[in-house]
């Protein structure tokens, strides 16, 4: 069977993921990559980055794509977004989007989050949002910016007042010329690619060029039920194995 042309949809295009190495981000930072985009892998264990990265540069070296760069940064703190951002300028000069996940979930119900872990959550989803934005708009106000928020499955009080500061945000963006949407995925990520694919083919869609008129947008992303389908998966397999 023939080889299929490279996808090139976004080729030329450098654009930082945060939380790159897990979750969501890994799958975005992926298809990303398949696109043609150099994307750059930013999180706290450089192990994991590298990995990831060198499985990017892998499936490139077969099919054609972007290349993957790891760099280590608490993007929760405004100097290493700022140093890693510094950092991306000089390896390729220039930074055409940023794609970053504010989407950590509490352990704890609404009645017994602790004031340590609300504050960790604010800064992890709210305070990061605001410091990566600032930041891109005072040094490169040309750069988009993509949200991926809290997943719509979590109920807890304490995720709509995340989720709310994440709107203002975006919806209030242009006031700053800073072009920024949201995209809000209907659940936790999975381990499976193939049902996780919605989501970023939401990112992909607003990363490309001909697009970039849009923002201040919430985007709701349903997603296909995890649990249904594999317990459809095994009940498959398992009558197979009766036979």
């Amino acid at each position: 069977m023939p080889l299929l042309p490279p996808d090139t949809r976004l080729q030329g295009q450098v654009i930082a993921v945060t939380s790159a190495d897990q979750g969501y981000g890994r799958i975005i930072s992926s298809a990303l990559a398949r696109c043609g985009a150099d994307v750059v892998l930013i999180g706290n264990n450089p192990e994991t980055l590298a990995a990831h990265a060198s499985s990017i540069e892998n499936a490139s070296s077969l099919r054609g794509g972007g290349t993957a760069i790891p760099i280590k940064a608490d993007v929760g703190v405004p100097m290493d977004w700022r140093s890693a951002q510094q950092r991306i300028l000089e390896i390729f000069g220039v930074l055409h989007g940023i794609v970053h996940l504010a989407d950590k979930r509490a352990m704890s119900s609404f009645t017994t989050l602790s004031e340590g872990e609300w504050m960790d959550l604010f800064n992890c989803n709210v305070k990061s949002s605001v410091g990566i934005a600032q930041i891109a708009r005072r040094y490169l106000p040309s750069t988009w910016l993509t949200i991926i928020g809290p997943h719509l499955d979590e109920k807890g009080l304490h995720t709509s007042p995340q989720r709310g500061a994440l709107k203002g945000l975006v919806e209030q963006a242009y006031t700053e010329e800073l072009r920024a949407n949201l995209v809000l995925p209907g659940r936790a990520a999975s381990s499976d690619e193939t049902l996780d694919r919605p989501l970023a083919d939401a990112v992909l869609a607003l990363a490309m060029p001909e697009l970039s008129h849009l923002t201040g947008n919430i985007v709701r992303v349903p997603m296909p039920a995890v649990s249904s389908l594999r317990g459809d998966q095994g009940a498959l397999l398992t009558g197979l194995m009766e036979r």
